[in-house]
């Protein structure tokens, strides 16, 4: 038997690689701070933003997804830094979350980004500073989608107030919310396990039968999650979070007014 010519098969391997390289979506091949970041982004920036944000002490899982996890840590970022908390990575962000890991600036601290003002590809200018609600419990925002957290409210539940948000414009849909953090549409436990995900309490999705036995037991000081074998909602910091349609339509919305708790278990994160 002829011996193969292994160097024509190399270089046949090494074209297939280069065209494999050309065929790699642009989002996996995307240089750091070269666009916006935001969930349902993916690629080696995401990568490298979810390193940088471990480095100044916001632990981010590595995977180049941006989810929901990604999205509350880029928050406590400019929160700290006196920046709007949209959890939106601009590239004026990234650089920031760049050079802090790189210099050792911790979150919190004094010094590069502190002043809330933008930086290369960014505009320079001072970003609005966040809603201030001094009420104590969760209210509307004047766009009557969002809510607007309490000034006094403990990070992970201003983060999950935030995550809410962030799906307030999707539509109801069954079973949405559980293949995928960031879906087209959510149902009642998808979109619950949305928000308790993005404050950190969650780390993946569950049906309304499993959140019967999220947490403790009973009604939390900021978190009460409702649920039974059919439905499931919850209510962060006196507002409550549901896919109940009503005027404002069915999917994920905030809803103000009284509702009804019976026949359902009360859960609450230990410790909220």
């Amino acid at each position: 038997m002829a011996r193969p010519d292994v160097g024509r098969f190399a270089g046949g391997g090494a074209v297939l690689a280069t065209a494999l390289a050309l065929w790699a979506p642009a989002s996996a091949q995307a240089s750091y701070a070269a666009r916006t970041l935001r969930v349902g982004s993916q690629g080696s920036d995401v990568t490298r933003l979810q390193r940088y944000l471990t480095k100044v002490g916001l632990r981010t899982g590595a995977d180049g997804q941006y989810g929901p996890a990604t999205a509350t840590n880029v928050r406590k970022f400019e929160r700290a830094k006196h920046r709007r908390a949209d959890g939106v990575a601009t590239p004026a962000v990234q650089k920031m979350v760049q050079t802090a890991a790189r210099t050792g600036d911790p979150i919190g601290a004094p010094g590069t980004g502190g002043t809330g003002t933008s930086s290369g590809t960014g505009s320079g200018t001072q970003q609005p500073a966040p809603q201030s609600n001094p009420t104590g419990q969760a209210q509307m925002s004047s766009d009557g989608r969002t809510a607007i957290a309490p000034d006094d409210a403990p990070p992970e539940v201003k983060d999950a107030i935030a995550a809410a948000n962030q799906i307030t414009d999707k539509p109801y849909r069954y079973g949405g919310g559980h293949g995928s953090w960031n879906d087209s549409g959510y149902d009642c436990s998808g979109a619950v396990s949305y928000a308790l995900h993005g404050g950190g309490f969650l780390d993946q999705p569950e049906d309304s039968s499993q959140l019967e036995s999220f947490g403790s037991a009973g009604k939390g000081q900021w978190i009460t999650v409702y649920a039974n074998s059919g439905h499931a909602f919850v209510v962060i910091a006196g507002l409550r979070f549901d896919t109940s349609g009503d005027s404002s339509g069915s999917g994920p919305r905030w809803h103000t007014g009284s509702y009804k708790t019976s026949g359902y278990v009360a859960r609450h994160p230990t410790g909220f």
